[in-house]
């Protein structure tokens, strides 16, 4: 599938929803709950996608746009929700990436890019070389994976309770 803005919005406008209907209000241990060391919970994953829509997506394309290649994306700290949200509700999260999530898409509506606009060129302090469309479309793809991530940790905390259709349910093992 070649990366169209409008299919783009399809899925990024029901991230939060999709978020929301997946996490409000159960119970602390399927929120809080992560896969061991250095691994995240669903409520880490709220964390990373709001410090995400803050600094990443709308702010590197906005990069894109006005300055090209001649400065490179700052650095993402992929660990910033850990200091940044300590503290914060499963809802509260929510909410803020609701509302941040509405802007970000809200600003790539106005924007109307054009075939040229997608094809312009920044610069990943890691990967080098980027386009808009590639970093629009991996915003797309982080969502899904993390969507992914958060069903996967809580599928694992009945791995026990599941005995033996454990052996038919890969998401308990992949």
């Amino acid at each position: 599938m070649d990366f169209s803005v409008d299919a783009a919005v399809e899925v990024l406008t029901r991230t939060p929803g999709t978020l929301k209907s997946m996490l409000s209000g159960l119970p602390s241990p399927w929120t809080s709950t992560n896969e061991g060391p250095d691994t995240w919970s669903p409520q880490d994953v709220l964390g990373h996608l709001i410090h995400g829509e803050e600094t990443d997506w709308i702010p590197r394309a906005q990069i894109i746009l006005t300055k090209g290649e001649s400065q490179a994306f700052e650095p993402f700290d992929r660990f910033a929700q850990a200091r940044r949200f300590a503290g914060w509700s499963l809802e509260r999260l929510l909410d803020r990436f609701g509302e941040l999530r509405g802007e970000g898409v809200a600003t790539l509506r106005r924007w109307r890019l054009t075939p040229e606009q997608l094809a312009l060129r920044g610069r990943h302090p890691e990967l080098g070389q980027v386009t808009l469309s590639q970093l629009l479309a991996s915003w797309i793809v982080h969502d899904l994976g993390h969507i992914a991530q958060i069903s996967r940790v809580m599928a694992k905390q009945y791995t026990a309770a599941v005995g033996p259709w454990k052996a038919y349910l890969p998401v308990l093992t992949r």
